[in-house]
């Protein structure tokens, strides 16, 4: 596979562009890109050239275009990477969806694979730890909208406390 890495952000935009216009309409076009990225028919060309030469695409001017195995991969990694930094945005940071999009977006070209998949990691550990959980981040989310907690500390952990118990019990 090519390491995705190499593509610029550009190229990823366009590869991602491209598999959500087949999965919608099981080919792309070029008229589709240029609506899709608001960009010039001049610019999807020399993108598609790009992709094609990567054999990423299957690409014939004035033709539709579609993913080679290769291609549907890097695009799945890319918009994987961009839907778990867009979660890590808004369930744990509590980042309004519009600005974690618009976040996700630009991080996805340069954050390391590592990264993302301690992020992801992280929010699986905060679901599932007695100690937090969703509590945790729905306090979190609370915090960061009013600028303070629903409680004081003493109460949270009582609360805690009490949830860890009745897990023992049950």
């Amino acid at each position: 596979m090519t390491d995705p890495q190499q593509l610029s952000a550009s190229l990823e935009d366009y590869i991602e562009a491209i598999y959500h216009i087949i999965t919608a309409k099981q080919v792309a076009r070029g008229k589709d890109i240029t609506a899709r990225l608001a960009v010039s028919g001049a610019s999807v060309t020399e993108a598609l050239r790009a992709l094609s030469r990567r054999g990423l695409i299957n690409y014939a001017p004035y033709e539709v275009i579609t993913l080679t195995s290769e291609g549907r991969e890097i695009a799945e990694d890319v918009i994987r990477r961009h839907n778990s930094l867009k979660q890590f945005f808004t369930d744990v940071l509590a980042i309004e969806e519009a600005l974690a999009e618009e976040g996700a977006c630009k991080i996805e070209h340069t954050a390391p694979p590592e990264i993302i998949n301690r992020m992801v990691d992280f929010i699986k550990f905060l679901e599932v730890c007695p100690r937090g959980g969703k509590d945790l981040i729905t306090g979190f989310a609370n915090f960061c909208q009013r600028g303070q907690t629903a409680s004081n500390c003493a109460t949270c952990v009582s609360h805690c406390l009490d949830g860890q118990m009745g897990k023992r019990l049950g």
